[in-house]
């Protein structure tokens, strides 16, 4: 179950900025971990975030990974009074921007399926981190947004580019002007969120979903991955070519292609192995 903790791990200079937890075999949970202040996305955190993603992708044992926020928020965004600071060393700004990046490049680039859990706020920061994942599951009574405009800053980590490809240009770009919050359920309408739920299913939710990734391929969710983020990087033909290349070597190499087939004849369940 989603919160069953087996083993909690706490990790950067600052202590406890990410929380890790094992919540079953091959699922792993990243919990941001500054709930008093709606858990915001500071250098600090980035840098302890990026490091477990890193860090998680040379294990092989893992193929799932939760992201969520502790105290019931995911995140409201960047420490705004970090940034006074940030500006005035513009050497400094531009290696936290490059931090920001290889973090959500690490993710998007990773082997592992990365899941969002959404609940309160997710605004700027936190909405270009759940643009980061490859599913997002959002509790009802989730506020998701950019907002940097509010203040009178842009998004820099990699907002502006992301949010169009999701949700259209026309939707980003009211969303990011206006700085205006949607309601999950509007969220999931829009290609947002991959789906809302009441908030007292949320848990029952992400240990179903859980439970039925857990079921699949590793190699086959691997792939399925790959397709779907490489072949978004060209245009569609470059996309389509990737996925007869890719397609081809899997079906023709990987036990759990055969497997799957194997299984389907003789009407059980397949045993996947990863390979």
């Amino acid at each position: 179950m989603v919160g069953a903790t087996s083993e909690i791990k706490l990790v950067s200079n600052d202590t406890n900025l990410i929380l890790f937890e094992r919540i079953s075999e091959g699922v792993v949970q990243l919990s941001l971990n500054r709930p008093d202040q709606k858990n915001p996305l500071d250098w600090a955190t980035v840098k302890a975030l990026r490091s477990h993603v890193v860090s998680l992708e040379d294990d092989a044992t893992v193929q799932l990974v939760l992201i969520r926020g502790q105290g019931g928020t995911f995140s409201a965004g960047g420490d705004l009074i970090g940034y006074m600071e940030l500006y005035r060393n513009p050497d400094n700004f531009a290696s936290f921007l490059d931090d920001f990046y290889q973090l959500f490049e690490a993710m998007e680039r990773s082997s592992k399926t990365f899941v969002g859990i959404i609940e309160g706020y997710c605004v700027a920061g936190g909405l270009e981190l759940l643009l980061a994942c490859d599913i997002v599951i959002a509790a009802h009574s989730a506020k998701i947004g950019d907002g940097h405009l509010n203040f009178g800053q842009l998004p820099g980590a990699g907002g502006s580019q992301r949010l169009p490809r999701v949700i259209g240009p026309m939707r980003a770009h009211y969303l990011m002007a206006t700085g205006a919050l949607v309601g999950a359920e509007e969220a999931e309408r829009i290609g947002l969120v991959s789906r809302a739920v009441p908030d007292e299913q949320l848990t029952e939710t992400i240990d179903g979903l859980v439970a039925d990734l857990c079921r699949k391929s590793p190699l086959g969710l691997k792939g399925l991955k790959y397709l779907l983020k490489e072949g978004l990087r060209g245009d569609l033909q470059t996309g389509l070519q990737l996925e007869i290349d890719y397609v081809l070597n899997y079906a023709t190499t990987a036990a759990d292609a055969s497997e799957g087939l194997v299984a389907f004849q003789e009407k059980r369940r397949p045993r996947f192995v990863g390979q």
